[in-house]
């Protein structure tokens, strides 16, 4: 598993694309799993912070609950639509896929708060060509590093 700094430091320009969009919005949506196994969808906000991701939830909320009993997780950047017209302008989506580990840290005075790093097993930007002809999907994986496949 590898922090966020990792994918930076491989691949710099592909980790760029996948922070804009990730910071385009507030909002994300998590993927999280229930005690049946069964997929769980939840909005929650993300923080790219020293090399690191981290998700941000109450305590004790479905998803929290979801990723101390199966740490698995997937998360999606915030989706936007092509301007009007010009297809081959659309940004893409950009998705993470890991493990969520909860972490006490200091922040200030009183007890520790609970915060969830991920540990990314996948990192991933769709998006078109420039020509809006084929689907370009950019896949970063720890110790295989960036692949690109092309669909039509």
């Amino acid at each position: 598993m590898s922090r966020w700094q990792d994918v930076v430091d491989a691949q710099p320009a592909f980790a760029a694309r996948v922070l804009e969009l990730f910071q385009s919005r507030k909002h994300k949506t998590l993927a999280t799993l229930r005690r049946d196994g069964s997929p769980r969808i939840s909005g929650t906000e993300t923080q790219f912070e020293n090399g690191d991701l981290w998700l941000g939830m109450m305590p004790g909320s479905m998803k929290a609950l979801d990723l101390a009993r199966d740490s698995r997780m997937a998360l999606h950047s915030p989706s936007v639509d092509a301007p009007p017209g010009n297809d081959a302008g659309w940004a893409g989506e950009a998705k993470i896929a890991g493990h969520g580990v909860t972490v006490e840290r200091q922040m200030g005075e009183g007890p520790p708060a609970t915060f969830i790093r991920v540990d990314i097993t996948e990192v991933v930007h769709t998006h078109l060509d420039a020509a809006a002809q084929n689907l370009v999907i950019e896949a970063w994986h720890p110790g295989r590093g960036l692949e690109t496949h092309l669909r039509q």
